[in-house]
Order: structure tokens, then sequence, then C-alpha cells
């Protein structure tokens, strides 16, 4: 529905509502006069009723959590059906507007017009009650998203991907850098043997074999160490070896290109250059002029 169709419907509603409240001012207000109200108590006593309603209806609309949701229809109920009965005795009693009745008497019978003389007097005390509580969880009320998620992120919207370069790196054939610094995996291959070692399960007819101790921090931080340090020279050895394969290509990368496709700076890329153009360098032959006698 679009825009002018909804305000159409709540002008509407509203209209509905504001002749219904005229109707049943005319009743409430009666019920109040007999039950010892003056003549301003007995005028604003149909806005403590229906007012109320109102606010309840507009509670229910604005609450999203359940139990509080459950409380305005709670309150909204409990007042409509308030109301309806005090309508409907003055339907029963036409007396009421003319004042032909005796003062607090709405039924001939005495426990029904002491019920309904409670209930006429007790409505405006539920009001400043219920009236209270239903604008404080209002006022205190946070919407929460509709996906649930912690963040706030819609479901439907994905997560940003990560920044690639305009040129990535092309791939092409493995050469192998003449001169290059080649890397020892040997501090890798131990983290991976022992790390096997310690998820293997003994087989239960085997004795078992002693324990080694546990290594202390210290120790452990070397290793650490020494694993990082070999994660790191194995990506900048990837990096130049990028770099040389886009030089054979005739379309050499930059160091901003060469940085980010590894998730580095640019200065990192323009050392991974710097690098291999040295080793370039150191493998060429040096011409020594050799001056006449």
């Amino acid at each position: 529905m679009n825009r002018f169709g909804k305000t159409l419907l709540v002008l509407a509603l509203v209209g509905v509502v504001a002749m219904a409240f005229r109707v049943s001012w005319n009743a409430l207000r009666d019920v109040a006069r007999v039950v010892g109200a003056d003549a301003t108590a007995a005028t604003l006593y149909p806005f403590v009723v229906d007012g109320l309603m109102a606010l309840a209806l507009v509670a229910t609309l604005v609450l999203t959590e359940e139990r509080d949701k459950r409380f305005a229809l709670r309150v909204l109920a409990t007042y409509t059906l308030a109301s309806l009965i005090l309508n409907y005795v003055h339907g029963l009693v036409p007396e009421l507007h003319g004042h032909a009745v005796d003062w607090g008497r709405l039924a001939d019978w005495d426990p029904a017009n002491w019920a309904l003389v409670l209930l006429a007097t007790s409505l405006p005390v539920g009001s400043i009650y219920f009236g209270s509580d239903l604008v404080a969880k209002v006022l205190h009320h946070r919407p929460t998203p509709s996906d649930g998620s912690a963040d706030g992120r819609g479901a439907g919207v994905s997560a940003p991907l990560p920044h690639t370069p305009e040129q990535p790196a092309p791939e092409f054939p493995h050469t192998a850098l003449t001169g290059a610094p080649q890397v020892t995996s040997e501090p890798v291959l131990a983290q991976v043997s022992e790390g096997a070692d310690a998820v293997r399960t003994p087989h239960p007819y085997t004795p078992h074999a002693l324990r080694t101790p546990e290594l202390s921090a210290q120790e452990q931080a070397d290793r650490q160490a020494q694993f990082e340090e070999a994660e790191l020279e194995r990506m900048r050895q990837d990096a130049r070896r990028t770099y040389a394969e886009s030089v054979q290509a005739a379309r050499p990368l930059s160091a901003r290109a060469l940085g980010e496709a590894y998730g580095m700076s640019e200065s990192w890329g323009r050392k991974q250059i710097l690098a291999v153009r040295e080793g370039d360098d150191s493998d060429r032959p040096h011409l020594v002029a050799i001056g006449g006698a």
C-alpha cells in the first residue's frame, strides 16, 4: 500500500474512534455523576476510561517484546470490557441521563449495585497506575533488529569483501629465481610432526611411551617466534616469485599492488621488489676494463 492509502486509512480510523468516543462519552459522564462526581469530574471521566484504551492501543503497536505487548493488550481488553459494562448499564437504565435515580444507585439489586459502583470508581485509579506503567515501558523500549544480529547488520547484507588490487598478480608457471635465498622448512616440519604426535591416540595394547617433559614458557615463545619468522619468509619468497613472473610477462606489478595482494603495505611490497632486483644484479657478470700498457 502506498503512502496516500496508509494516510487515508489512518485518518478513517481516527474518525471512527472519535465518533465512538463521543457516543461512549455520554454514558460514562452520566455514570460518573450518579457515583458522586461533580460536573467537571463527570466531564473528564470519559477521557480517563476511553483515553487509557487509546494509550494501550498505541503501546501495543509500539512495543515489540512479547511480555510488554501482552501486558498492553490485557490493559486494553480490561478497560474495553469495563467501558462496555458501563455503557450497557446506561442503556438498561435510561433514567441515568435525567438524574431520575438515587445518588450512587446503578442497579436495584444491592450486590450488583456495589459491584458496578466499585467498577466505576476504580477505573480512574487504575488509569493512573496502568497508564504510568505503559508510558514507562514505551519510553524505555529499545527496538531490536529484525534479524537478531548482535551488531545490527541485516541478514540479507553480506559482509564486505576484502580489498583486492586493481591488477591482481598474474598466475604463471613457477620458475626458480636465480640467486634467491632458499628457506628451510625444518621448524615448520617440526611443529607439524609434534602436533601429529600429540593428536595420535596410542594403541591400548602397546606399552606407553615415556612422557617428555613439558616445554618452558621461554622455549614455547622461541618456537612460536621461529614459526612466525618461517611463515613471513615464505610469504616474502612467494611475493618475490610473483613479481619476477610479472616482469617476465612484461607486466611488472607496482609496490602497492604487490603489497595488497599479500595483505601487506606498499613499503613491504617495495622491499620485495628491491630484493628481486638486487638478486638479478648480483647474478649478472661484471665486466672489468683492462687498461693497455
